[in-house]
């Protein structure tokens, strides 16, 4: 038994052994990949939950919301509906992203996420593009509390073969046709394009590139938590390389309270000691400011 539900179930079984959660809660939008995962999670894990997002962000979104989660209560799971507002800064797709993680984070236990090994590509080629760093090129975790993706490995093809097999008519969200959204021209047509070119086997390349930077970067990380100097010292940070030296600098941020830190914040940062000419404060997320003064780096919020 090789087929696509046979290789969705494989995943699923994978990940559920691996990691052994409390309580799970499957991420559903009716879209196949969501339905492969909750028909997979709901043979595997009985009693599990399933909580569809509705973002009203389309005509008829309660009807597909009410239709999806009615699937997965016949498909064994207990559902509900939660309806977001979506507003805020950086585009409808990011206020989206927002309402949707807010709204899905548990009290306990994992939420199983629908994410395929095409969607940890296209995440690949958005870093690449957009030059954002290691950690955006490593893409998505498969597990990373309370998130789980156990489909990461597997290609999007295969969870729509297997809710056919299954005889479960997935929705089609149209905006997964708009070209107004990066993700889907990326899908569309620089994928196709470099599967043509580079003669097929793009999207397994990336992903496997994604894990092997992920590897290096967990590695890196652990060398950056037993940093045995003095994080704020211009002097002991600059005996370290510089990947070495920003992975310390961002534990020191972020535990001073830096809300969020983009690769071009840390290389500002980590030119206060590696390119160090005298130059003023480095402005940061959450209204905070890094500073060197004495050989020494402090960060503070700045009074507005």
């Amino acid at each position: 038994m090789n087929g696509p539900l046979a290789l969705v179930r494989t995943a699923v079984k994978r990940f559920l052994a691996e990691h052994a959660p409390e309580h799970v809660t499957v991420a559903v939008s009716g879209g196949a990949d969501s339905l492969a995962l909750a028909a997979a999670t709901a043979r595997l894990a009985p009693g599990s939950a399933a909580v569809v997002v509705d973002h009203g962000l389309q005509e008829g979104s309660a009807h597909v919301a009410e239709r999806a989660a009615r699937t997965c209560r016949e498909l064994g799971l207990r559902a509900e509906v939660r309806r977001v507002v979506v507003s805020g800064p950086g585009g409808p797709e990011a206020a989206a992203r927002r309402a949707r993680y807010a709204a899905l984070r548990p009290d306990r236990g994992v939420v199983l996420l629908g994410h395929t090994r095409d969607d940890q590509a296209e995440t690949v080629l958005l870093g690449l593009g957009r030059g954002s760093g290691p950690r955006s090129i490593a893409g998505m975790r498969p597990y990373d509390p309370p998130w789980g993706r156990p489909l990461l490995a597997v290609p999007r093809a295969a969870t729509a073969a297997a809710c056919a097999e299954l005889g479960l008519r997935p929705w089609v969200d149209p905006h997964n046709a708009d070209p107004a959204y990066t993700r889907v021209r990326l899908r569309t047509e620089v994928l196709p394009l470099l599967e043509d070119v580079l003669r097929q086997g793009v999207a397994d390349a990336l992903a496997r590139t994604a894990a092997q930077l992920r590897e290096d970067g967990d590695a890196l990380d652990a060398l950056a938590e037993g940093f045995p100097g003095d994080r704020q010292s211009a002097a002991d940070l600059a005996r370290l390389p510089p990947a070495l030296r920003r992975r310390v600098l961002r534990l020191w941020l972020l535990g001073a309270g830096v809300p969020e830190l983009s690769d071009s914040h840390l290389r500002r940062v980590d030119a206060l000691v590696g390119d160090w000419r005298g130059q003023g404060g480095v402005w940061l997320p959450g209204g905070f400011v890094a500073r060197r003064a004495h050989g020494r780096l402090r960060v503070e919020a700045v009074q507005s």
